[in-house]
C-alpha cells in the first residue's frame, strides 16, 4: 500500500542545505560541471561537513521517537544532481545516522514540480530561484543562509522562531508601514485590534508544529517550542496577540522589539530557524543562528489579450 505523505510534516530540504558543499559549489561555478562530477566522484567516500539546515534537520527527526512506531515527520532531500554524483550525500546521511530515506534528484531540472508530488509542506534552500518557485506554487519556502558562527547543536527540543508580518500574517499592514509610515502603521493597527491579521505563508507550518507539539505534550514531552520575534510593539502587540487567539494556535515565547535587533534575543532563544522576510534581519541574525528569508510569492502579471485570433479577425470581448 503506497506511504500517504500528506499524513506527515514534511521538510524538503536541498543537499547544500543539509551539508556545507560550499566548495563543491566552487568548484562548478569556476571549473564546470564535468569538474564537479569529477570531484564528487573522488570524494565519494568523504564525509560532508554539516550545513545550516542539519540541527534543524536532525530535531525535526527527533519527533519521530516521541511514540516508538508512530512517525510524525519526513525529510526529503532534494537536488539538481544527477545520481549519479549523489552517492556521497547518502553516504554523508549513512554517516551522520539521520533518517532520511527520500530524495529527489532532478538531474538539472528544477525542483519546484517534485514538492507537490512530495507532500512537501516547508522547502528549505540556498538556491533563490528554486525557492522563488516554491513560493510562487504556494509552499512555505526559506531561503537558507550560511553557516552561523555558533549553530545551536541541541535536538532535545526543536526551536522555531518566526517573524510576524509577511511571514506567519498578510503582508498587508507591513505595506502600509512601507507606503505610509509608522503612524499609519500604528493608527491602523489600533484601529483593527481586534480583526484577525490574514495568514501569512508560513501560517500553516505554525499550525502543524502546533500539532506536533500538542502530540508530544500526550506523550508527556515537549519536544517543541516556538518563538515569535516581530519588529512591532505597543500599540500594535494587541492585534497579533487576538490572531493567534483566533487561529487558537499557541505561540511559547513572543517578544515585541520595536526596533530593537533581534539577534541577542534569538541566540538566547536557541533557534534551530529563524524565518524573517526582511535581509537586514536575517543578516545580523544569520551570525547567530540558522536563519532563512522568507521571498514573497510573485505576482502574476494578467494575461494580454492578443490583438487578433490566429485567422487574422479581431478576438471577441469576452462575456463579464
Amino acid at each position: 500500500m503506497p506511504i500517504d505523505l500528506s499524513r506527515f510534516f514534511v521538510i524538503g530540504i536541498s543537499s547544500r542545505a543539509l551539508f556545507d558543499l560550499s566548495n563543491e559549489d566552487r568548484i562548478f561555478r569556476d571549473q564546470g560541471l564535468k569538474a564537479f562530477s569529477d570531484y564528487q566522484l573522488e570524494h565519494e567516500d568523504d564525509v560532508l561537513p554539516k550545513g545550516t539546515g542539519f540541527a534543524l534537520t536532525e530535531a525535526i527527526l527527533r519527533l519521530n521517537s516521541v511514540v516508538p512506531g508512530k512517525r510524525k515527520a519526513e525529510v526529503v532531500v532534494m537536488s539538481r544532481n544527477g545520481a549519479n554524483t549523489s552517492l556521497r550525500i547518502f553516504n554523508s546521511i549513512e554517516h551522520y545516522g539521520l533518517d532520511i530515506t527520500r530524495a529527489a534528484l532532478a538531474g538539472g531540472a528544477q525542483l519546484a514540480p517534485y514538492l507537490d508530488a512530495f507532500d512537501v509542506d516547508l522547502f528549505l534552500s540556498v538556491d533563490e530561484a528554486d525557492v522563488q518557485a516554491a513560493a510562487n506554487a504556494g509552499i512555505a519556502a526559506g531561503l537558507v543562509h550560511e553557516i552561523p558562527q555558533n549553530g545551536n547543536g541541541t535536538v532535545d527540543q526543536l526551536r522555531v522562531a518566526f517573524d510576524g508580518d509577511a511571514v506567519l500574517f498578510s503582508d498587508e499592514s507591513e505595506r502600509i508601514y512601507q507606503e505610509q509610515g509608522l503612524d499609519a502603521f500604528l493608527a491602523h493597527e489600533k484601529a483593527n485590534a481586534r480583526k484577525p491579521l490574514p495568514e501569512g505563508p508560513f501560517a500553516k507550518v505554525l499550525r502543524a508544529l502546533a500539532i506536533l507539539q500538542e502530540f508530544g505534550e500526550t506523550a508527556g514531552q515537549n519536544v517543541i517550542r516556538t518563538a515569535l520575534v516581530t519588529a512591532r510593539n505597543s500599540p500594535s502587540h494587541e492585534r497579533v496577540i487576538r490572531t493567534l487567539r483566533e487561529w487558537n494556535v499557541r505561540i511559547d515565547e513572543a517578544f515585541f522589539l520595536g526596533g530593537v535587533s533581534k539577534d541577542k534575543i534569538l541566540q538566547a532563544f536557541g533557534a534551530h530557524i529563524f524565518f524573517d522576510d526582511q535581509d537586514v534581519h536575517c543578516q545580523s541574525a544569520a551570525k547567530v543562528v540558522p536563519t532563512a528569508r522568507v521571498l514573497a510569492r510573485a505576482v502574476e502579471p494578467k494575461p494580454v489579450q492578443a490583438a487578433l485570433t490566429v485567422d487574422g479577425s479581431k478576438p471577441r470581448q469576452a462575456v463579464s
